[in-house]
């Protein structure tokens, strides 16, 4: 960070961090295809490195299509992973040589039929979130029974289904949460092989966890947990997709902010409230519900702290990041002194609003080379 000066908020990334990460995931799953979702950090430098380190995309957009594939992404490497396209998007995207789309609707596969004849498809499953910090379990996904409906459906419609997908919640702590949904899929699998649709792709999403302020067990034992389930279920193993985003990128990122204010509300509070120059809109989205609980680093660590409330600069009330988590800063800690936020190397510039109350964008740096070494090119 001393190398970095200027206003603040800024972003630092550490690229060989990225490489590092990535290298430790991909050995962990072995054979299986790593499609970065590329939503949890955009920047072209990064997804060149990712580009040249082997890895594949799990895109949601038109720009993130464009995205990749001017970093040198071939076509082939992306996987269109967004349930909701608009028909244009779709056809663009084909237009453009992506021929691996998912859906998890009868509208949705109507749609890639009409605007992506002949592509591979892929159903994505409904799955719990329990567990996670951050679940997505209720807006995408679709229930077993009509995700065999609609994937004996999609040869007559002149596509071909290559498998199921599902996602267990980002920053999921417990690495077993992924049994029931591979489980579930092995049943599906086999009921639409006995109708003689093979599929042959197990996408089992993301949500890997990184260290914020609480342990989490290492990627080698979600790659476990998940080898091992697969090997109980599935009497042929299919081919695994993991779709990484936090893992990959939040631990290279360190937010350097600066703290506005310190005050209380009453005379005799115990916690101050302390405000920062970024908040929920600055690109500390993660900080909704306070989901997520970054580590925090002042100058004063060494020295005596109190409770503390942490607040965002805009003129929004929910632009409070921490109320209820039992957070402590040092008393010697004053206006215009430095706060760093570790592990922010993820869903923050993609994040942050564009000017709200008239304050700049999250701006970012990116250090180390985008041209890993011999090591990080064979995923040693």
């Amino acid at each position: 960070m001393a190398a970095h000066t200027g206003p603040t908020p800024f972003l630092v990334v550490d690229l060989p961090t990225v490489a590092r990460c990535y290298r430790a995931l991909a050995g962990a799953f072995g054979s299986a295809r790593v499609f970065y979702a590329v939503k949890a950090n955009p920047e072209p430098r990064l997804v060149r490195l990712l580009v040249r380190l082997g890895a594949s995309f799990d895109v949601a957009s038109r720009s993130e299509v464009d995205l990749c594939l001017a970093a040198g992404a071939d076509p082939a490497s992306l996987s269109y992973g967004n349930t909701v396209k608009k028909a244009s998007d779709i056809r663009y995207a084909h237009a453009r040589g992506v021929r691996l789309f998912v859906f998890d609707s009868a509208e949705e596969l109507r749609k890639l039929a009409e605007h992506a004849p002949g592509s591979q498809v892929f159903c994505r499953l409904l799955a719990s979130g329990e567990g996670s910090l951050w679940p997505l379990s209720r807006k995408f996904g679709c229930a077993p029974d009509m995700a065999v409906e609609l994937l004996r459906a999609a040869p007559a419609l002149g596509l071909d289904p290559v498998g199921v997908s599902f996602h267990v919640g980002s920053q999921q702590l417990d690495p077993a949460r992924w049994d029931p949904s591979i489980a579930q899929a092995a049943r599906i699998f086999a009921e639409l092989e006995s109708v003689g649709v093979r599929l042959r792709m197990l996408n089992v999403g993301g949500g890997f966890a990184t260290d914020y302020l609480r342990p989490v067990p290492p990627i080698d034992a979600y790659a476990a947990a998940v080898r091992a389930s697969v090997r109980r279920h599935f009497r042929v193993p299919p081919s695994l997709v993991a779709e990484p985003g936090r893992y990959l990128v939040a631990e290279a990122g360190v937010l350097r902010c600066e703290v506005v204010l310190i005050s209380r509300k009453h005379h005799h509070d115990e916690k101050r409230w302390v405000y920062l120059d970024i908040g929920r809109y600055g690109g500390l989205i993660d900080t909704e519900g306070e989901a997520i609980h970054y580590r925090l680093v002042t100058a004063h660590d060494d020295g005596p702290g109190g409770p503390v409330i942490i607040a965002g600069p805009t003129c929004d009330s929910v632009d409070i990041l921490y109320e209820r988590a039992p957070y402590r800063l040092p008393l010697a800690l004053r206006p215009g002194d430095h706060v760093d936020i570790l592990g922010a190397g993820a869903y923050t510039v993609s994040s942050a609003t564009v000017g709200f109350n008239g304050m700049a964008p999250l701006t970012a740096h990116y250090i180390g080379s985008e041209f890993p070494s011999a090591a990080d090119a064979d995923g040693e």
